[in-house]
């Protein structure tokens, strides 16, 4: 017997429409500018460190604190949604992160984190990304794979777009002025975007499908030993995935790099994988979310392993754009995967709990790529640590594959 959710994407009647499309853009936009803020305290790491006479790692912590903030508001805020609709939850988020970065403009470390964690984590990106990324899903039956990528594709937007604009302002303007600054630009451009038409009713009842029934199996698994399994998985790739997220501007300046080009390299490796994480999804619309995931998440190890041994300015734009290219698929085919596995009703669950736990794999290695390096004084066994983390989701999500492989080997059989 298939998995619960799998006949999800052979309606006879296709949910998907120009509505469909005209969601995922306006989605896309609206992560590009959210994702935008977590940015300024990357860029600015060692100008803040300077001001706050505070060690890296408590610096860091802040923006730990924004994916650990965005994991958890995504559970709450997307039970929310479900009751107020999209566009109210999406101005609650777009106030919500323009407040936090006007409280961290204050200039103390507790305004730091509580401008990060709480308000932009929280209740500003909590409200977005997760909201957003289920209520598109719900849109799309024979490309979900290509929305979901797309519209997770914000956050690469906001990396081309914001780094070297943060590092031109910050050092003409500082770190305060411009966190100042890109607060009301988030206003600005998010809270319009939301008085947009969003997509009609859909032509068939996306929440047909209940909960998954008792007794009733996922990968010849409890349901809920597969969601434990897909959140392990998702907090082991994500630690590796945050070093050179978090890290690589202030990684650039020790090795004598200008943070003009350390910004520049940022922006490369999200460029490359904005373009990746569009060839991702179409892969993930072929093979599945499973499979992407591992497929992705062995390309990772290899380029995670490039950044301890690489020391040079073009090796390192070479491996930022390396990396860029293989890790951009995978936090998208977690959701979907969970949407292939389970019912649809169980989407504004599972889905933002599996991003929550991965959100924590990412603060988690944030805020150790900064302890590392003020224990060590250099990076290399920050991202050695990651390759150990990354082994590590290779394994679980490849028993996964293994157990889907052999579930589709036996629906054949008993059908016979």
């Amino acid at each position: 017997m298939p998995d619960s959710g799998a006949s999800y994407r052979h309606h006879s009647r296709s949910v998907e429409g120009r509505g469909s499309w005209v969601a995922a853009c306006l989605a896309l936009a609206i992560l590009a500018i959210a994702y935008g803020a977590p940015l300024v305290v990357v860029v600015g790491l060692k100008p803040i460190q300077a001001a706050l006479h505070s060690e890296r790692s408590v610096v860091a912590l802040a923006g730990a604190l924004t994916w650990v903030g965005t994991g958890l508001g995504g559970i709450l805020m997307g039970w929310i949604a479900d009751r107020i609709g999209i566009r109210a939850t999406t101005s609650i988020g777009a106030a919500m992160t323009a407040a936090g970065l006007a409280l961290a403009a204050t200039g103390s470390i507790p305004a730091l984190y509580v401008g990060h964690g709480l308000l932009i984590g929280l209740v500003g990106n909590g409200a977005l990304y997760a909201p957003l990324l289920v209520y598109v899903s719900r849109w799309f039956d024979r490309r979900r794979g290509t929305a979901l990528a797309l519209i997770a594709s914000g956050q690469y937007i906001a990396g081309i777009v914001w780094p070297s604009v943060f590092q031109w302002s910050i050092a003409r303007y500082g770190w305060q002025a411009t966190m100042t600054g890109y607060a009301l630009v988030t206003l600005s451009l998010i809270l319009p975007i939301t008085l947009f038409p969003l997509a009609p009713e859909p032509l068939s009842p996306v929440h047909a499908e209940g909960t998954t029934p008792r007794g009733r199996l996922v990968l010849g698994l409890p349901p809920n030993l597969v969601q434990v399994l897909l959140c392990l998985a998702g907090f082991l790739c994500c630690v590796p995935m945050s070093l050179p997220a978090s890290h690589l501007v202030a990684f650039c300046s020790d090795l004598g790099i200008a943070p003009a080009q350390g910004a520049a390299m940022l922006s490369v490796l999200l460029g490359c994988a904005f373009v990746s994480r569009q060839f991702w999804g179409w892969v993930g619309d072929r093979i599945g979310g499973l499979r992407t995931i591992l497929a992705g998440s062995a390309c990772q190890a290899v380029a995670i392993a490039g950044y301890a041994l690489t020391r040079n300015e073009p090796g390192l734009f070479a491996v930022s754009a390396a990396y860029g290219l293989g890790f951009a698929g995978i936090v998208p085919s977690y959701v979907l995967a969970v949407r292939d596995l389970f019912p649809s009703r169980e989407a504004a669950w599972r889905v933002p709990t599996v991003l929550f736990t991965a959100m924590c794999g990412m603060a988690f290695g944030s805020w150790l790529g900064g302890a590392l390096y003020d224990h060590f004084g250099y990076y290399a066994p920050a991202f050695a640590t990651g390759v150990v983390f990354n082994l590590g989701n290779l394994v679980v999500i490849g028993a996964l594959v293994l157990r889907q492989r052999g579930q589709s080997r036996l629906v054949p059989a008993a059908a016979g």
